[in-house]
């Protein structure tokens, strides 16, 4: 069993054949953290690893002879107010104006498997020998508060998943201020942070900072997790690559408002915190009452980024993504949003669905504009019935006339959100989030339902259920295309308003939970303009993310390649769009757009009828490439090559798990007058096995080792000519036989 307790030194060994986490009981009661990192043989005692000093301006953690100082020591779930001057993990206000607090150790529970912390999302396992788990249970006799940390290691993953929960038994109620998911504490500062930034648009670049003293975070006060900043803070050494080196990486599962906070301090210690964001959170807890924090994914890697990432890769992949698509190869879809907007007929989505079978299109999507009086952005939202003006038979209608065609169908929806202009504002104006006597401050002429009121969720689930209850909806696109402001619940006292922000979010779960229970089958893509909500929350319901409305191939290379730091190539939502593309203006091939979204979920965004009969022949190709490709797409080993970010050109390829067979690509951003040449070094490959792949027109046969370590000669001239700035080479690499 990978967690040992051994009960001399009161010490925890969590480990498995990649990583240690060793926790101790100290002299005060409370935890102390003593190592985090590759595996160290376990032994009966690692009190040596412990260091605490007296130091000037030092307040002592015991009344005895002990040196124990909560300022110089390395915690686990540590508090502000008894020494440790650091920001804490948790913060309680208690009924005579206290937030001080001290949780110390009482007993703990070790057992096989993973449990569930329902109604939140967490990742899972399917069989108990894949994991196991500890419970550790503290309290504070001052306020008879239990706090139970919750630790899980995966026994064939470089994983350690963690939760905390808090149960309130005394009779004097307390608020929780703070309560973060993860905190721990690393013994030097010598790293870098890496996080996901950007706007809409431009969601999750890689950003690289040099920790130094003092704090440097990522958050969220928007409601969701944001496309600003992605619920994932990591630290690196500064020579650690792509493919080797350490780095520690939390990713926090959850979809709502987040901090991600580093602190180094006067001596260098550094402490990471990951957890819902502070700011507006208050819960009360009356006698008897509990409050779960998310889920936070530790990863460690000494293989680098690319390690760290795969690991990650194949825990969302199979171990949070759920359901009946989790293992199924996705439909190519093809979306009318870009090829139509919100103006079309019947006649005009027939037309369109006709030409995407001919070119063999799996699914047809009806983007917004099939509901209500939803003819422009101003009106509509809210009203889930089918506008028969457009769609004199209906969804329901629609639905069985693209069947027919030999494909299957899918709407856009946006539950959470509603236009004054609706019968369901009209009918119900107390039901947004906002504030008495307050501007009600517009976004795309839209507010956001309060879905921490119940009967929000029981009207929109109803319409919702009539709808596909009639209608033949194999796929929902789920948009969310506006942040919280004004966050006040109409139905909540003035004590409870600091609960609205993650009871919202919590809302937002149990209408999905609700949907994906009822309809299994139904394939949901998650959207929030783009990607402002993609994390880890979101693919416990979704298996897929629409990766960013910005569909530009050259930008989505630095967005799909930054995403590729958390998240697997089969959770991306990637389209070919038509070109000048509509967010930037910009023409690009259509070999490179669609050799930027192969290494995603695949589909298009354009009006196929308006396509010369050379291109439509190109789509019908690249379609065809993709189907015989995707399961390696979507099941094997994605490597990250060249950076966007770090040069003009990106490359990157996915091995199959047995290193039989690769796709891998490379992009040339801009074409040079008398360029030099490129070598395109491959990974991931077995150096003595021999692979078969065409290069240079020529069919070739070359060993791994030559593919890694010598490489590809690419001729950056060759491919401008022929097709200008951002062109782009294809790869099939397959092992001879």
């Amino acid at each position: 069993m990978p967690i040992i307790f051994h009960e001399k030194s009161r010490q925890f060994h969590i480990y498995n054949e990649y990583i240690s986490y060793i926790i101790e009981i100290m002299e005060n009661g409370e935890l102390g953290n003593l190592y985090y990192g590759k595996k160290i043989n376990d032994r009966e005692s690692f009190a040596y690893l412990h260091q605490d000093k007296e130091r000037s301006l030092a307040a002592m953690a015991t009344d005895s002879q002990s040196n124990l100082c909560l300022q110089y020591t390395r915690q686990e779930y540590p508090s502000y107010g008894r020494g440790d001057y650091r920001y804490g993990a948790y913060k309680i206000e208690q009924e005579n104006g206290s937030t001080i607090s001290k949780f110390e150790y009482v007993n703990h529970s070790i057992y096989a498997g993973k449990k569930s912390i329902n109604p939140l999302p967490s990742t899972y396992v399917e069989d108990e020998e894949e994991a196991t788990s500890i419970e550790i249970y503290l309290y504070d006799k001052i306020i008879d508060t239990k706090l139970i940390l919750t630790y899980t290691i995966y026994e064939e993953r470089a994983v350690i998943t963690r939760c905390a929960k808090l149960i309130h038994k005394g009779e004097k109620p307390i608020v929780l201020a703070n309560a973060m998911s993860v905190s721990v504490d690393i013994p030097d500062k010598d790293y870098e942070m890496i996080h996901l930034s950007g706007a809409w648009a431009r969601e999750r670049a890689v950003k690289i900072r040099k920790l130094e003293q003092g704090i440097q975070s990522v958050y969220s006060m928007r409601g969701a997790s944001s496309a600003e900043h992605n619920p994932f803070v990591a630290i690196k050494r500064s020579h650690t690559t792509e493919d080797c080196g350490e780095v520690y990486g939390f990713s926090l599962v959850y979809s709502g408002s987040f901090l991600g906070q580093i602190e180094v301090c006067s001596h260098d210690t550094t402490r990471i915190m990951l957890g819902i964001h502070p700011d507006n959170f208050s819960w009360r807890l009356n006698q008897g009452d509990e409050f779960q924090t998310p889920e936070a994914v530790m990863v460690y890697s000494d293989e680098g980024l690319n390690g760290m990432s795969q690991t990650y890769h194949a825990l969302y992949r199979n171990r949070l993504v759920r359901g009946y698509w989790r293992d199924r190869e996705r439909p190519v879809l093809l979306n009318n949003w870009e090829a139509t907007y919100m103006d079309f007929t019947e006649d005009s989505i027939i037309q369109l669905a006709k030409k995407a079978k001919e070119l063999g299109v799996e699914l047809f999507v009806l983007d917004d504009g099939w509901f209500g009086t939803r003819n422009d952005d101003t009106q509509g939202l809210g009203d889930w019935y089918v506008n028969k003006n457009k769609l004199p038979d209906g969804i329901s209608g629609l639905s069985e006339k693209i069947e027919k065609l030999g494909m299957k169908f899918g709407i856009w929806i946006e539950p959470e959100m509603v236009n004054k202009n609706s019968d369901l504002y009209r009918t119900h104006p107390d039901w947004i989030l906002s504030t008495p006597d307050r501007f009600e401050s517009p976004s795309r002429y839209q507010h956001v339902l309060d879905y921490s009121r119940p009967e929000v969720i029981d009207t929109i689930f109803n319409m919702l259920d009539r709808l596909l209850s009639d209608s033949k909806i194999s796929y929902i696109k789920w948009d969310m295309n506006r942040y919280i402001t004004e966050c006040y619940s109409r139905s909540a006292s003035s004590k409870e308003q600091g609960t609205v922000m993650h009871k919202h979010i919590l809302g937002v779960y149990e209408l999905y939970s609700r949907l994906t229970t009822k309809y299994p089958e139904i394939l949901f893509e998650s959207c929030a303009s783009g990607g402002a909500r993609f994390d880890p929350g979101m693919l416990y319901f979704s298996p897929q993310i629409w990766c960013s409305d910005n569909t530009d191939a050259i930008e989505r290379l630095k967005i799909q390649y930054g995403t590729s730091m958390v998240y697997p190539l089969s959770t991306m939502g990637a389209h070919v769009s038509a070109v000048p593309n509509h967010q930037v203006n910009r023409f690009t091939p259509l070999q490179t757009r669609g050799n930027v979204a192969f290494f995603g979920v695949f589909g298009y965004e354009l009006d196929l009828n308006k396509l010369t009969k050379e291109e439509q022949e190109q789509v019908k190709n690249q379609i065809e490439l993709y189907k015989k490709y995707r399961k390696l797409i979507h099941e094997g080993t994605f490597f990250r090559i060249q950076s966007p970010f770090e040069s003009e050109d990106t490359a990157w390829s996915v091995v199959s798990k047995n290193k039989t067979e690769a796709i891998a690509v490379y992009y040339f951003k801009l074409n040079y007058a008398n360029a030099g040449f490129v070598r395109f070094k491959l990974k991931g490959l077995d150096p003595n096995k021999q692979y078969q792949l065409i290069l240079n027109d020529k069919e070739c046969i070359m060993y791994g080792s030559e593919l890694m370590y010598a490489g590809l000669p690419l001729d950056r001239n060759k491919e401008g000519k022929k097709y200008g700035d951002f062109s782009s080479l294809l790869f099939h690499i397959k092992e001879v036989r």
